[in-house]
Parts: structure tokens; sequence; C-alpha cells
């Protein structure tokens, strides 16, 4: 008897970050303004790359040190990293995956952040702090794309496993994980007047 199975998943962790503690959101987001207000190598990275809005990025690489809502944050993440990581039959030996880096983004109506991967990660994810009405979704690619080569189009109404790209919206206050190899970007702001605001980071395979 014939069967199909649907192999080598691509799997998307996507909860709210209350699910495993608590964050002071009105804190969270006015943190967020408030550090990119202050820092000015921030700014005059974002200027010189041409990044729409602002990032932390390339600048600050102690936010849990600096600000203890950040700190809380960090708590709550591991949380979910764990949760995540459990699911996904990692052999980790006496190693453990850790918060690597986390950055804060605000991306202005018009602002779009394109197409890549984290390298040298192993988890990334996102964690929502605005989402004003128009604000895109986060776009993943479906990783096989580069090799399909000669394969036809899907049709609209595909299963969610076989279309080459899934949208993803999330609220205010969820949290999406996935494993760093996995191809994603962020399609234009259309809200009319509003930013997106987010906080991203990366977890690594410890030493």
């Amino acid at each position: 008897m014939s069967s199909i199975r649907q192999l080598f998943t691509t799997p998307l962790y996507q909860a709210h970050l209350s699910e495993h503690g608590t964050v002071d959101a009105q804190e969270l987001e006015a943190s967020c303004y408030s550090i990119a207000e202050d820092d000015e190598a921030g700014q005059e990275w974002c200027e010189t790359q041409g990044y729409p809005g602002y990032t932390s990025y390339a600048s600050l690489t102690d936010l849990p040190w600096r600000f203890p809502i950040f700190a809380d944050l960090v708590k709550v993440l591991d949380a979910h990293v764990k949760a995540f990581v459990a699911e996904l039959d990692f052999d980790l030996g006496d190693r453990e995956i850790q918060l690597e880096d986390i950055w804060i983004n605000i991306l202005p109506p018009g602002g779009t952040h394109s197409s890549h991967i984290h390298p040298h990660s192993v988890i990334s994810g996102t964690t929502y702090v605005a989402m004003p009405e128009g604000a895109s979704a986060l776009k993943l690619e479906d990783p096989r794309l580069q090799m399909m080569m000669a394969a036809p189009a899907r049709t609209k109404d595909a299963r969610e496993g076989l279309k080459p790209f899934i949208y993803v919206k999330p609220d205010v206050g969820d949290v999406l994980l996935w494993e760093s190899w996995l191809r994603h970007e962020v399609p234009m702001n259309m809200a009319e007047d509003d930013e997106r605001v987010s906080v991203s980071f990366n977890y690594k395979w410890g030493d």
C-alpha cells in the first residue's frame, strides 16, 4: 500500500512571552525608544549602512547588563528557547544552548529588512514590542527553494508545508523561534505613521 510521509521538517515556535514569565511590556517599549535616542554609535551605524530606522545590533552588545528590563526579558526567553530545543532532539553533550546576542529593531513606515540568515548561531528569534496596524509580518523561506529548479509553482491554496514562503503575523508580546539557518526577512512596514518595534536575538551552542 502506498504512503506519503513528510520529511525534513522546518520547525517554527510561536508563543506568548507570558507562558514562561513576566516582562513589563510598557517598560520594555519605553526602554527601546530611550536606548535608540541615546545610542549615537548605533544611529551613526544605521545611517552609514543605509539601515532604515534603528538597530542596536552593531553598537550595544550588553543590553541585559545595562538595563534590568532586558535581564528580565532574557530570563523569559531562556525558558522559551529551552522548551523549543527540547523538541528538536539535539544531542548537546555537556554543552548548553545559551544567549549569544540580543538587539533592538525600530522599523519606520516604508522600512524593510532584507532576506538573511544568522550564521554561526543555533536558534534565532524575535519578540514583538509594537506592531501597529499595517506593520509587516515575518516572511520565512522554504530552505529547499534554491534546489527546486524546474519545479512548477505551487497553487495559491497549497498546504502550508508545501508553500515556498510563509508569512507569520505575530501579536505584541509574541515570541517566534527558528533554527538560525532558516532564511527570513521583514517586508515593508505598511503602517501609516507608527514604527514596528521588536527585539531579536541569537542563541549559540555554548562552550
